[in-house]
């Protein structure tokens, strides 16, 4: 992992606590969104945007041949969550799966590269169909692959 600097904890009270959580256990806990062990989560560092400082967010695992998948839902709200903004303004984030952690560099994806992840992001987690129909705004996706 290559990202150093400080890093200031969520806001969100769930988000802080599943990451210490999952930090704490290597990924053995707080691996899968809370009360849904069928959903598992890895997380992202990524560097603020504006502040330069350290997030670390739990994301749902899409996961093919080493690349990943991270998808900007907000869970259908109008706005691209918060990290969006980090990843376009300092793409290099690093990610841990379970154990695993390595960099990344994140890249937006459309078309049928889109498509093709999209599809594999709602395989694994489908409420993301419903977030899509909530909101007027394209949910960005990006791929994660390592540096």
């Amino acid at each position: 992992m290559t990202l150093t600097g400080e890093y200031q904890p969520s806001p969100e009270a769930w988000v802080r606590n599943q990451v210490e959580a999952f930090e704490a256990s290597d990924g053995q806990e707080a691996n899968t969104l809370p009360d849904h062990p069928e959903w598992p989560i890895v997380v992202i560092t990524s560097r603020g945007a504006k502040s330069g400082v350290l997030r670390k967010n739990p994301v749902m695992r899409v996961e093919k041949d080493g690349a990943y998948a991270a998808v900007a839902s907000k869970g259908g709200a109008p706005e691209h969550p918060t990290w969006f903004h980090n990843f376009v303004a300092h793409p290099e984030v690093d990610l841990q799966d379970g154990a695993e952690k390595h960099t990344y560099r994140a890249r937006i994806v459309e078309g049928a590269e889109r498509e093709e992840w999209w599809q594999r992001a709602a395989a694994v987690f489908a409420p993301y169909l419903e977030y899509q129909e909530k909101t007027d705004r394209e949910i960005p996706v990006f791929v994660l692959e390592r540096v």
